[in-house]
């Protein structure tokens, strides 16, 4: 089971991800990020992962994209955390 949801304000545009972070719904993940980072009018574009359950192989491959398309992301707990510093490392990005 998957949610995505956009949540906007005046300052940010977040992206907020729940459930199991796997194919099919990173392809979705993707389409989104690019759609609504064309649409940010001057605000930031947040991924929130507070509720993400778990994340695959594909669901990695997809934070990393993100992230080197310059995605910042909140409400990790400690291993996804963990994750993303391996995956910063891997772009040299920071998470």
């Amino acid at each position: 089971m998957f949610k995505l949801s956009i949540v906007e304000t005046n300052g940010h545009k977040k992206l907020v991800l729940e459930g199991k972070l796997v194919s099919p719904w990173t392809q979705e993940v993707e389409s989104t990020w690019v759609r609504e980072r064309e649409r940010l009018e001057g605000r930031k574009l947040l991924v929130d992962l507070t509720n993400v359950t778990v994340i695959g192989r594909d669901g990695e491959a997809t934070l990393l994209t993100l992230m080197r398309d310059g995605a910042r992301f909140t409400g990790c707990g400690v291993l996804t955390k963990h994750l993303l510093r391996q995956l910063a490392r891997q772009c040299r990005c920071k998470p």
